[in-house]
């Protein structure tokens, strides 16, 4: 058995709803173990028994069986999560304002110019940079008004993405370790 952790996107919001007690019981239903999840955007951590492809597919499948829509899965093993937080690009961020600091991963790996192409696009400070398989964006303003929209994104990533504030990066880390 390999732990994961999975971010699954867009879930619970716009009427997507996704109860985590009951997916947590769907997710040990599948045979694996130890799962946990951490608030309620989509956070998952488990041991299985399949690569991370297979458990992406797997789990986008329940959620389209028992929950009706469709949520791109994104799972990394510990080891390949264990690599972030020491990566991170922007450490006083991290210890200063750390919701403001956002890693996204992609299902697929990012095309070379991604953080070119968002940084680009960037405003009122904010600053990208690509460490490994993850784009990192400081947003010293919060994301809420920013141009860098989850579309924007993907399209310059080349694949669905999603994002977790570097507490939450940090958080899963934790549960993975625990």
């Amino acid at each position: 058995m390999t732990r994961m952790v999975a971010l699954l996107r867009a879930v619970n919001v716009g009427g997507r709803k996704l109860p985590m007690a009951e997916f947590r019981q769907q997710v040990a239903a599948l045979g694996w173990r130890n799962v946990a999840t951490h608030i309620q955007s989509g956070n998952v951590v488990f041991d299985a028994g399949c690569s991370p492809a297979e458990a992406e597919e797997a789990l986008e499948e329940l959620i389209r069986r028992h929950h009706g829509y469709e949520a791109p899965a994104i799972v990394r093993t510990r080891a390949e999560w264990a690599s972030y937080p020491p990566g991170n690009p922007f450490p006083e961020a991290a210890r200063d304002t750390p919701n403001f600091l956002l890693m996204l991963v992609a299902k697929r790996p990012a095309k070379a110019d991604a953080a070119e192409v968002l940084q680009a696009r960037a405003t009122a400070g904010e600053h990208v940079k690509k460490v490994g398989d993850t784009l990192w964006i400081h947003f010293p303003n919060g994301s809420g008004t920013s141009k860098l929209t989850p579309a924007l994104m993907d399209k310059a990533i080349g694949s669905p993405a999603t994002s977790r504030n570097y507490r939450t990066v940090c958080t899963l880390l934790d549960m993975l370790d625990g």
